[in-house]
């Protein structure tokens, strides 16, 4: 999937569109050249990683290997599928690169990544996120390192709570409701309010909810997937998104995301109390309504049990190693180093949860942060399957289903069936 940057935040924005490719997988451990000069070559993603952290990792690196300079190269999402494509088959691939974690199963079952799963523990494994470790699997072994990750919280007006006697965020969905009501009931009279702004596609959200109720979207089987949309569970989570779209009285569009128009574009009008959405979304708001941003609080999606927080999708990426490098000693090494506490902890200086490391105090100065960085604990992804991406990408089941059952044009039951006939569909390829 896309990584989650400032100004790109939708996963649908890279294609799954890998053909079939040489190479096979295996332990790193290739025949490395020799004691003269060598060169690793390094594709991480723009906006991934702080150019302070990257400058001082490469002195560190090459300072600690005699002979070795790092050739790193920025890439642009932007046609990365079909560039990581070509290079991966090809006999001089890049030594470590960047996926995005949905991008991962892909690459894994085409086999052009090194199995890494004899080395995890000496990659900081025990520190690992969940939800991103998961993402980095395939038919039992690790290909992708977890590198980072951001999650969707709750953004609202602390000065609107406030007005309308709502003593904090709310610790369960329950008081969540009772948050939206006490907001109408204060600010309804506008006709531009919207207690919260909910679009009718934010799969993402929709995630949460499913997850929340025990829920799935698929289940693994011998040999693929099997969608589990129209189980109870998942229905109950897609009533619980109507819920709220019905209760806040929110004027988004039912068949469009949330980068059409962008959130941010609203909630900075002045007229919204509440969005739900990733971190950086609210630096969009501080260019246009910097005093709207300095008035704004966010909480983790709350639970249906009181005192916890729902499940949230993981967005982020993955390190890996391609099965055709020339130095996977050497990647390896540069594994280590990246997944150390020293420089996990910049990535959480940079705004972002750490893969490799439980250390999230650099966030928890940050309200934004902190509350992204507790969600992201109870994290998940999406099914490893190497067809994901070009659910994503393309007709996305899930968002037809929250349009259909949000206009009315289905009922939930007739909805939830038809979008896992189609996913079970999608994901078999």
């Amino acid at each position: 999937m896309k990584r989650w940057v400032k100004g790109a935040v939708s996963a649908a924005a890279v294609a799954m569109l890998a053909t079939g490719c040489a190479g096979s997988g295996g332990d790193a451990g290739g025949e490395e050249p020799g004691d003269g000069p060598r060169t690793l070559t390094v594709w991480m993603m723009e906006g991934s990683a702080p150019e302070t952290l990257t400058d001082e990792l490469h002195g560190e690196f090459e300072g600690a290997n005699e002979g070795v300079t790092v050739n790193y190269e920025v890439q642009q999402w932007n046609g990365i599928q079909e560039k990581l494509t070509t290079a991966l088959a090809g006999d001089n691939p890049p030594d470590v690169i960047e996926l995005g974690n949905t991008q991962t199963p892909q690459f894994a079952a085409e086999q052009v990544l090194t199995d890494l799963s004899g080395s995890a523990a000496e990659l900081n494994e025990s520190e690992w996120l969940e939800g991103l470790r998961a993402s980095g699997e395939y038919d039992g072994k690790q290909y992708g390192m977890p590198f980072f990750a951001a999650n969707r919280e709750v953004f609202y007006r602390e000065d609107m709570f406030a007005e309308a006697g709502i003593s904090g965020p709310p610790s369960s969905r329950a008081e969540w409701l009772d948050a939206i009501t006490k907001l109408n009931e204060k600010f309804g009279d506008d006709p531009e309010f919207q207690s919260l702004y909910m679009p009718g596609q934010n799969w993402y959200t929709l995630l949460s909810f499913i997850w929340d109720e025990g829920g799935e979207i698929a289940q693994a089987t011998d040999g693929g997937f099997q969608g589990t949309l129209d189980s109870p569970e998942a229905k109950a989570g897609l009533a619980f998104y109507q819920e709220l779209v019905e209760s806040s009285g929110t004027t988004a569009p039912k068949d469009a995301d949330e980068q059409t128009p962008a959130q941010s574009g609203i909630y900075g009008q002045g007229k919204v109390a509440m969005f739900i959405g990733l971190p950086w979304e609210m630096a969009e708001v501080a260019k246009d309504a910097p005093d709207i941003e300095g008035k704004t609080g966010a909480f983790p999606i709350p639970s249906k049990v009181a005192g916890e927080n729902a499940p949230v999708f993981l967005g982020g990426s993955n390190l890996a190693i391609p099965a055709n490098s020339k130095n996977p000693e050497l990647a390896k090494e540069y594994l280590k180093l990246i997944s150390s506490a020293k420089y996990q902890g910049k990535i959480a200086e940079g705004g972002m949860v750490p893969g490799t490391s439980t250390d999230i105090s650099a966030l928890e100065a940050d309200p934004f942060g902190k509350a992204m960085a507790e969600a992201a604990q109870n994290g998940r992804a999406v099914p490893a399957s190497p067809e994901w991406g070009s659910i994503e990408a393309g007709q996305n089941p899930l968002k037809d289903m929250l349009t259909a059952v949000l206009t009315g044009a289905k009922d939930i039951d007739t909805a939830t069936a038809d979008a896992n006939s189609a996913l079970t569909s999608a994901l078999a390829g």
